[in-house]
């Protein structure tokens, strides 16, 4: 991969001087955006005034004037947005990689998704963007941005039906072509139990999740630790889960400090990396004259990039 100083040549000789039009843009667009919030503020203001009972208030003139600020925030900042990942994030992508191909208003199917049975509750909302595809070596790989949600539904005391919507997962969704041929069903799971209820209730829990197979014990205590592992072939999981392996998704979660999930199917390799914020999206009110926002953006495309290179999947025990 390239270093960073790499990144901060790439950055002074070819990205500042698109960087600098396109923070005009930027600042025009603030001004619009703090002049929509004035008004909207005034007007929420003055509706207020108007009706004293709160509750009515919300609800007849509150949520309209929402929806309003949405939809003209929306108008106001999508062409900026298009702009700044044409701009930005795609030349970031191509500077990592020129085999690397970039979609931003594309993501990886729900079905996809779906498939890799790391999380089963379907979906009842699904959204995502940010597609990268291309093959870096000898892998295949394709991830993008995915927000799965479903939904639950309550009644209030005064009989009004309520919708809460709730995060299944949220961040990056990875998918390669994996360097050992398998027929069986591999799971490596963040171990929530063992962290919650210590190793002997710990694995008791582990045990009655039966939906992805036999539990699998590992051999390295540490690993044991982090991830719990399940599959319906004990002989198969190790041999996809090498010491090496389980070493390197070790340091890997190590390295990104995020939640982690893996599964190995069909001679492929799924993992998601949760993240609670929008990666690839441009920062309004933060200027982009600064190397230290393009170096955040460039390692976050990292941390879904290098799982070639941290696995080790360019390694071919198959040939």
């Amino acid at each position: 991969m390239k270093t960073i100083e790499e990144l901060k040549a790439f950055y002074d000789s070819t990205l500042k001087n698109d960087l600098i039009s396109l923070e005009d843009e930027r600042k025009k667009i603030v001004n619009k955006v703090v002049l929509l919030n004035i008004l909207c503020g005034l007007g929420i203001g003055l509706c207020a005034v108007l009706f004293f009972i709160f509750s009515f208030f919300v609800l007849i003139v509150g949520i309209p004037v929402i929806i309003l600020w949405i939809i003209l925030y929306s108008k106001i900042t999508k062409g900026y947005v298009s702009s700044f990942k044409d701009k930005v994030i795609y030349r970031i992508i191509k500077f990592i990689d020129d085999n690397l191909n970039y979609k931003p208003n594309n993501c990886i199917s729900m079905q996809t998704y779906m498939s890799s049975k790391i999380f089963r509750r379907n979906p009842d909302r699904y959204t995502g963007d940010d597609l990268v595809y291309g093959k870096l070596g000898k892998t295949d790989l394709v991830f993008s941005e995915i927000h799965s949600e479903y939904k639950t539904q309550s009644r209030s005391s005064n009989g009004t039906t309520q919708t809460h919507w709730h995060t299944i997962f949220k961040g990056l969704f990875f998918i390669a072509t994996f360097n050992k041929k398998f027929k069986g069903e591999t799971y490596v799971l963040p171990d929530v139990a063992q962290k919650m209820f210590g190793n002997l209730l710990g694995n008791l829990f582990q045990s009655w999740n039966k939906g992805r197979g036999e539990l699998i014990k590992m051999e390295d205590p540490d690993f044991e630790k982090v991830f719990v592992v399940y599959g319906n072939d004990q002989i198969e999981a190790r041999y996809i889960l090498s010491t090496s392996l389980m070493k390197r998704i070790l340091d890997y979660k190590n390295k990104t400090n995020k939640q982690i999930f893996l599964s190995f199917l069909q001679n492929q390799i799924f993992v998601a990396i949760s993240y609670t914020k929008n990666l690839f999206e441009p920062r309004l009110f933060k200027t982009l004259l600064d190397f230290n926002m393009i170096r955040e953006y460039y390692e976050d495309l990292l941390t879904a990039v290098s799982i070639v290179d941290e696995l080790n999947l360019n390694t071919r025990i198959w040939g």
